[in-house]
């Protein structure tokens, strides 16, 4: 068994408890812990890195924060198992702070969706087809009467890669709504066409029912186009709302 790594006494910078999460993490990494292996006691971490308990107190609480570490009272603290939950939690407080940011985040999404398309569709189920299309019925329904469908939009997008059973990319599909929610306030995100939008998915849905890899990928990379159209008109103009809203996000 390799010799445990040891941590080094840390100089003094003005945000030292900085200093000593990145320490602990550098710790984690070269150790290779991985969830539920226990860090040690907070005395020793002290002791080694030359620098005070309260030091130390305030970078697990900051790690504890990001989703890094637990503290079990009583008992110690603990390497956590990954998990993008507390990103997810803290995005509605720092994601997007202007047009800008949510471009990239959108242009992120179209472009993960668009390469992971082919995989879904060699995996996705007769069932997960028959889900979308019952989706579609509930976005035609609304679009019919000039309506938008945020929440089915949501689940379409969500039922078109559940069957890659991608723990992560289904939570990052999470976070691109959130993104585009945030995109409410800076820009009227109200869909001006809902009937263009639903004839847009069925188009992606009927792609993926022929097994055709390449239309699917196309659809999906031009039915961006609509909120990027928004997003760039609105910086053009400057044109912004006044607070959120619910539109289309795709």
């Amino acid at each position: 068994m390799p010799a445990t790594r040891t941590l080094r006494p840390l100089p003094r910078p003005p945000l030292l408890h900085v200093s000593v999460q990145d320490s602990l993490k550098r710790f984690i990494a070269e150790n290779a812990l991985t969830g539920g292996a226990m860090l040690p006691a907070e005395a020793m971490l002290a002791r080694n890195l030359g620098v005070s308990r309260n030091s130390v107190r305030e970078a697990v609480k900051a790690l504890e924060s990001l989703g890094m570490l637990e503290t079990r009272r009583g008992i110690g603290v603990f390497v956590r198992h990954f998990s993008l939950d507390a990103l997810i939690d803290n995005l509605p407080y720092a994601l997007g702070q202007s047009l800008r940011d949510i471009e990239e985040i959108i242009e992120i999404r179209r472009t993960l969706e668009v390469a992971m398309v082919e995989r879904a569709i060699e995996r996705i189920s007769a069932e997960d087809i028959a889900a979308l299309r019952a989706t579609l019925d509930a976005m035609r329904r609304k679009a019919e009467r000039g309506e938008s469908f945020a929440e089915a939009d949501q689940a379409f997008h969500r039922l078109l890669f559940r069957g890659l059973g991608n723990r992560m990319l289904s939570r990052m599909i999470e976070v691109f709504w959130l993104a585009f929610r945030r995109a409410a306030e800076f820009i009227d995100t109200e869909n001006p066409d809902p009937m263009a939008t639903y004839r847009d998915h069925e188009a992606i849905v009927d792609a993926v029912e022929r097994r055709d890899a390449a239309d699917a990928r196309d659809r999906l990379a031009r039915h961006y186009q609509g909120i990027s159209t928004l997003i760039a008109n609105a910086k053009a103009s400057g044109r912004t709302t006044s607070g959120p809203g619910e539109g289309h996000a795709s």
